[in-house]
């Protein structure tokens, strides 16, 4: 397909039959007098009076609890960077599909044309109540650490910036598996990431959570490895400031075990790939053009497990594995925020499912034939079942255990759990739970 079929095909897509791709629907009766009256005035008085008598009634009696707003500002949209808040509401819109298809959650999008900090900061505060989470979206750095911040500390939602913590949680889900395949742990390996936004800081800050050694990680930015010497860092980057004389990319990959891409097409040449240590592990994450094309990583190295950005190669890091099923089990628990320990727990339930052996359907979804724990599967695959009945239960446990729920289990014993095997969770129940006190 052409770019310009595809262009085509894409404004068609979102034109015909209607305008754009989400919509609202109607949860309860509306036929007959009786449920109007109970719909709107009189009967809407009796809910209105128990809210504000309690405010967390509001989850009993409004869609609130399974609700999330999606926010941008419009300053980092895909790779087109800052084309404008409603520019990006396509943007938000298929995040809101995915949100609605994977993890049974309904999204309003907002987009929020805020030139600073404070005044986007305000708005999302200001209409927060009407939420049971915030995911912020396509943000650029380092203002979105600044925004996210700001708004854990003011609200009593869950607030999540998908393109840091997302990107994350699958990045290090699938780091802990390619390196159990190459025989390597995490606190013992180098590591590199090559790009220092977002995604790149919160990637490294989630690994080092994890047991990552600060003294064996390098990050690098467009001006090269960030280093105690430069004096051009923002806060940020400076957290990552390497006492190392190491000056450019190529001297950071060298001997290193992991290499993580989060930049731009092409930076990692194959030069460069053959000096990393042995069995190397790369993530060359830019989409579509990644750091180094898998056809010449895997023609330098055969020792290698590689993953990308991209569907069409094997081991894609995509956050639709990740934030549609962390939602789902904070707004199970009405959780206050979204912590580390969510993160982490989300890391491990992805991480152990692809060790699990491959249902039939997901086979038959991707049109394989076999599909195993691997060099080629280090990551479950989107449209596995699985991932809401695995992934939701650790976020709500996580959540209980670390104090930020506010509503109890909310999922009934699964038959693999009565028969003595580990939670698995319940997505019905996780639906209506969503809505009950």
């Amino acid at each position: 397909m052409t770019n310009d079929d595809l262009r085509t095909r894409a404004l068609r897509y979102h034109a015909e039959p209607v305008p754009g791709k989400i919509a609202l629907e109607v949860t309860k009766p509306c036929e007959t007098q009786e449920d109007l009256s109970l719909a709107y005035t009189p009967g809407v008085a009796a809910p209105v009076r128990e809210i504000a008598r309690d405010p967390q009634a509001a989850y009993r009696y409004t869609a609130k609890g399974n609700l999330v707003g999606v926010i941008t500002d419009g300053s980092a949209v895909l790779g087109l960077g800052k084309v404008g808040a409603l520019a990006g509401k396509p943007v938000m819109e298929g995040k809101g599909v995915l949100f609605k298809h994977f993890g049974r959650i309904d999204v309003f999008d907002i987009e929020v044309n805020a030139e600073t900090i404070d005044e986007f900061v305000e708005t999302v505060v200001r209409i927060a109540d009407t939420f049971g989470g915030i995911n912020l979206e396509d943000i650029a750095a380092p203002r979105c650490f600044e925004i996210e911040r700001r708004l854990i500390e003011r609200l009593d939602i869950p607030v999540f910036h998908d393109d840091q913590h997302g990107t994350a949680i699958i990045i290090a889900a699938g780091l802990l598996n390619a390196l159990e395949i190459q025989g390597k742990r995490l606190e013992d390996v180098r590591i590199v990431c090559v790009g220092a936004g977002a995604a790149g800081i919160a990637s490294m800050r989630l690994l080092l959570a994890l047991g990552a050694d600060p003294g064996k990680l390098l990050l690098v930015d467009s001006k090269g490895v960030i280093h105690t010497r430069r004096e051009d860092l923002n806060v940020y980057k400076r957290d990552f400031a390497a006492d190392t004389e190491c000056e450019t990319l190529a001297d950071a990959v060298r001997d290193a075990d992991v290499f993580i891409g989060v930049s731009g097409p092409d930076v990692l040449t194959a030069e460069m790939l053959r000096t990393m240590a042995p069995k190397p592990i790369v993530f060359a994450l830019s989409n579509p053009d990644p750091e180094i094309r898998p056809e010449i990583a895997l023609a330098t190295r055969d020792d290698l497990v590689m993953a990308t950005g991209r569907s069409d190669y094997p081991n894609q890091v995509n956050n639709v594995l990740g934030f549609p099923f962390i939602f789902r089990g904070a707004l199970d628990v009405r959780a206050r925020r979204i912590n580390t320990e969510m993160h982490i727990a989300a890391v491990h339930a992805l991480a152990d499912l692809a060790r699990e052996p491959v249902p039939l359907e997901v086979l038959e979804a991707y049109g394989l034939e076999a599909l195993e724990f691997g060099p080629d599967y280090i990551l479950p695959k989107p449209l596995d079942p699985r991932l809401i009945d695995v992934v939701p239960p650790a976020i709500a446990r996580a959540a209980i255990d670390s104090g930020v729920a506010r509503a109890p289990w909310p999922y009934g014993p699964t038959p693999r759990q009565q028969a003595g095997g580990a939670p698995a969770g319940a997505a019905d129940a996780a639906l209506r739970s969503a809505l009950s006190d």
